[in-house]
């Protein structure tokens, strides 16, 4: 179901049990009830209007594209599947990943988190968390990592030694007084 960029208010799906893949981004949603859509495994819901969003039912979840929202909160501890996961652009104060090994994509820029632990996230390749609050970073679990954006935030230390597949790396706008990228041989673009 694609129904992006309309005027919808209201978005009933829950007779819908076999969706699959869910597309309402670009609407005026203030709320979507999916917890009957359990076979779902992608859902684009950007540039809504959304406070809340429950997807503790969604399990199947791989790809989840929720930014452009109000979102205060978002629980995706039930989300194992989850691969790909754009949050940005809400008022995310906090973001527990820990259950979420398998993801490879995160986009989490201008929400308002302080500390952010990708150490259980192995897989990722792509995290973009720039325009937040972030005093500390610790990417050295990320090895798999080709692409960091973590501009705009309050960093003072940022250790890249492990990361050696970075191709592409943002991070002007934080606190740091040095930057050693002697063993980022791959990189290609420094921001």
């Amino acid at each position: 179901l694609s129904c992006s960029t309309n005027e919808l208010n209201n978005l009933d799906v829950s007779s819908n049990t076999a969706l699959t893949y869910l597309s309402c981004g670009g609407n005026d949603l203030t709320g979507l009830d999916i917890s009957n859509n359990a076979a779902l495994t992608s859902l684009y819901g950007s540039g809504n209007e959304l406070a809340t969003l429950d997807v503790s039912n969604n399990t199947a979840l791989v790809n989840l594209s929720i930014g452009s929202n109000e979102l205060a909160t978002l629980d995706v501890s039930n989300n194992t599947a989850l691969e790909y996961l754009a949050c940005a652009g809400n008022d995310l104060t906090a973001l527990d990943l820990s259950a979420n090994t398998a993801l490879t994509t995160l986009y989490g820029g201008n929400n308002d988190v302080e500390t952010l632990d990708v150490s259980a996230n192995t897989a990722l390749t792509v995290l973009s968390f720039g325009s937040n609050d972030l005093t500390v970073l610790d990417v050295s679990a990320n090895t798999a990592l080709t692409y960091l954006d973590v501009n705009s935030n309050s960093l003072t230390v940022l250790d890249l030694s492990a990361n050696t597949d970075l191709t592409n790396l943002g991070c002007s706008s934080n606190e740091l007084t040095s930057l050693d990228l002697s063993s980022n041989t791959a990189l290609t673009w420094l921001g």
